[in-house]
């Protein structure tokens, strides 16, 4: 990709290296923890030389397809055995290197567009970056495998680091996931779910001896979880062996979507009674309930605007309406339907209706307006009942 681009943009861009090597150090110091120590000593060096080579050999890609490898791929090979003796993990070193290169971009944008390029020469060139930094973390995860190779454990160490991978899913890291997966000696699959976990106090050891090895693991941090491709034939040997664990598992999805699915499961063992039936929540069969309460923040403001002709009202009133409303709007039926259903008088319900009326006026003939006020509704009575849920005896 790199050769593809006009050779003379690579020699434009070569004096001002140094000026985006500064702005990449600068940006990962600031935002990646395991970096922001001083740049003192191995780390210091290590650091500076890999910002100052990465960009400097990317420099010299442009339009040049014979530019030698082997110095490059040897240097990030050691830098991987680096970030391994030095106990840093994979994700610091993707979020430094995708952090990085965001920042060197930035800096040179303004630059390759003050050279009068096409914006097809700018797509390609923003594109070649993370094609690049891809390559380089790939590389860098040969040399920290080969380090952990030879530290006891190697083979699990290597797929807790593919699942914390899998489920941060940096910009750009395919290739980086297949290389550390070869290296763990575990098939990609094209799709998978995350299954969130949590433990009741005093429950003993998670069952993982009856998980089938593809299913990757990590029971050792807080919010323990797993990823496999096949939760319903994998998680039924747990049915009966869950004694104090719960687990909440995410729809099946591409690869790509792993981190929002684990999110997804996580809040689906939040939003989810413990007296629910067996162990295992199936976030497929909650999509409507996760989608409501996804975020309270939106669920609040839905509440604000569909809702506000009900704020003038007693707790007492609002109440009676949003439940006689809600019937309403989930049957449009007439007023004996609706007593039935409320468990109340007919004209009890006109009543209502009335008033409703009063209140919202044409907004009841507005579609729109009733799917939001439909929403809002259901989204209250969610969380009451999680509420009702999370204050009950033994909660």
């Amino acid at each position: 990709m790199l050769a593809a681009l006009p050779r003379s943009l690579g020699d434009e861009l070569r004096p001002y290296t140094g000026h985006a090597t500064a702005a990449m150090i600068k940006e990962v110091q600031r935002s990646v923890a395991a970096y922001s120590q001083p740049l003192r000593g191995v780390f210091g060096r290590v650091l500076v030389v890999s910002c100052e080579r990465a960009l400097r050999h990317y420099v010299d890609c442009i339009g040049d397809a014979d530019v030698p490898h082997d110095r490059w791929i040897d240097f990030y090979r050691l830098r991987g055995r680096i970030e391994f003796t030095e106990g840093r993990g994979l994700e610091p070193l993707h979020d430094s290197a995708t952090i990085g290169a965001r920042a060197g971009w930035r800096a040179m944008r303004p630059i390759v567009r003050g050279l009068g390029v096409g914006a097809d020469v700018i797509a390609l060139a923003a594109e070649s970056v993370f094609v690049y930094v891809d390559e380089l973390c790939a590389t860098t995860i040969e040399g920290y495998q080969e380090a952990e190779a030879q530290a006891a454990g190697a083979i699990p160490l290597r797929r807790r680091r593919l699942l914390e991978l899998i489920a941060q899913a940096p910009e750009g890291s395919a290739c980086s996931i297949a290389s550390l997966a070869k290296g763990a000696g575990w098939r990609v699959p094209r799709i998978a779910a995350m299954v969130a976990l949590q433990r009741a106090p005093g429950a003993g050891e998670f069952p993982a001896h009856l998980l089938a090895d593809e299913v990757l693991r990590d029971l050792d941090t807080t919010e323990p979880y797993l990823l496999t491709a096949d939760p319903d034939t994998d998680l039924a040997p747990l049915k009966e062996a869950m004694d104090g664990w719960r687990a909440a598992v995410s729809p099946v999805v591409p690869l790509a979507d792993a981190p929002a699915a684990l999110r997804t499961a996580r809040r689906a063992l939040l939003l989810t009674s413990e007296d629910a039936p067996g162990p295992i929540v199936w976030c497929r069969d909650h999509l409507a309930t996760l989608w409501l309460l996804a975020e309270d923040f939106l669920a609040a403001e839905l509440a604000k605007r569909s809702l506000d002709p009900f704020s003038s009202l007693s707790g007492k009133q609002r109440e009676r309406l949003s439940e006689t409303l809600l019937a309403w709007l989930e049957t449009r039926g007439g007023a004996p339907e609706i007593a039935q259903r409320l468990g109340v008088h007919p004209q009890t319900v006109r009543n209502r209706l009335r008033q409703l009326e009063e209140l919202f006026g044409d907004r009841l003939k507005d579609a729109d307006d009733r799917l939001g006020m439909h929403l809002a509704l259901r989204a209250q009575r969610l969380m009451r009942a999680h509420r009702r849920d999370e204050d009950a005896p033994g909660r």
